[in-house]
């Protein structure tokens, strides 16, 4: 039986609590002002830089906050988990931080930096599948087989909760915000924020952001009901990908999100290139779409106080080179 879906008050004191658990070895990421953005778009434009955060992601603040709650049984059997590289780069530094061994699943394609990082941690790394739906459902199937908890990348309460402690830093560091933009995959990061400061700032509104080329997340909100969609190439590569039959990130989503922002693959690079030449950081696609979002559809936000979670920096220059021409 399907366990009920927690309220945003649940989830917000759970992610207090997650914070308390973490936050002595996460990266309490800089929030700053854009003079760039906000002369492009009239409004006042800030960027949270996740992409400062442990392994170069947000998603170290959901795999340490999981592995920390689990119980010592489940710790000493080790854990199994798939992942395109973010998650698989946070998991293997939170398992080495916390001495929980892992069996990470990557798919065959995943981005060649990413694969390097995981294999330089040492931990137990195998290929299967050509794209992360496929690795996902090997690697339960490991799980299972071996008694191992897995770890999903985002559809877990423990993950959404570790994720949802920059939404409570984003209250704490800009109350005076009314809009949150946050890059979609599997919704786990939006949920955590948006639950949090649905909670704790009612006013605010928090909108997802996803490529044209992969917006599984659009797709199921306008069919009321998780679909599948005809998926292109996107240099958001860390989103792209299906969401899991029965992601409790969907329902989330639908009842914590104001509205999603669709971009295309020339807005997303103009974004990237953006936060290179004005802002100095060399951010991945997914971490770009926040402000491929804002710049796409400026006259939503005029005059309003709006936070870009620029989730990571995870990208090769050489591919950075290849969609921008900036090295």
């Amino acid at each position: 039986m399907a366990h009920p879906l927690p309220s945003a008050r649940e989830l917000a004191d759970g992610i207090r609590a997650a914070h308390e658990r973490i936050r002595a070895d996460i990266v309490r990421t800089t929030v700053e002002f854009s003079p760039a953005l906000s002369e492009r778009t009239g409004a006042r434009v800030y960027l949270k830089w996740e992409c400062d955060q442990t392994t170069g992601s947000f998603k170290f603040r959901g795999a340490l906050n999981k592995l920390r709650s689990l119980s010592a049984a489940e710790k000493a059997a080790g854990v199994v988990s798939a992942s395109t590289g973010n998650h698989g780069l946070a998991l293997a530094r939170a398992a080495k931080l916390e001495g929980v061994a892992l069996r990470l699943f990557l798919p065959e394609t995943a981005a060649e930096i990413k694969r390097k990082k995981i294999e330089a941690l040492g931990i137990d790394v195998a290929y299967f599948g050509s794209d992360c739906g496929r690795t996902e459902v090997h690697a339960r199937g490991e799980a299972g087989r071996s008694g191992r908890v897995f770890v999903s990348p985002y559809n877990d309460l423990d993950i959404i909760r570790g994720a949802g402690t920059a939404g409570l830093e984003i209250a704490a560091d800009l109350p005076e915000a009314e809009d949150i933009l946050v890059p979609v995959g599997g919704g786990g990061l939006i949920a955590g924020i948006a639950a949090f400061l649905m909670a704790e700032r009612p006013g605010v509104r928090t909108m997802g952001v996803e490529p044209v080329a992969s917006a599984f997340m659009a797709a199921s909100v306008a069919a009321g009901h998780l679909v599948d969609i005809d998926e292109q190439e996107t240099a958001a590569d860390a989103v792209a990908g299906g969401i899991e039959p029965g992601s409790v990130t969907f329902p989330l989503y639908r009842e914590l999100v104001a509205g999603t922002l669709l971009v295309g693959e020339p807005a997303i690079a103009a974004a990237m290139a953006l936060l290179r030449e004005r802002h100095g950081r060399m951010v991945e696609g997914a971490g770009a779409l926040p402000a491929a979002g804002l710049l796409s559809s400026p006259e939503a936000f005029r005059g309003r106080t709006v936070l870009l979670l620029a989730s990571g920096r995870n990208i090769a220059p050489d591919r950075f080179r290849a969609i921008t021409g900036l090295a």
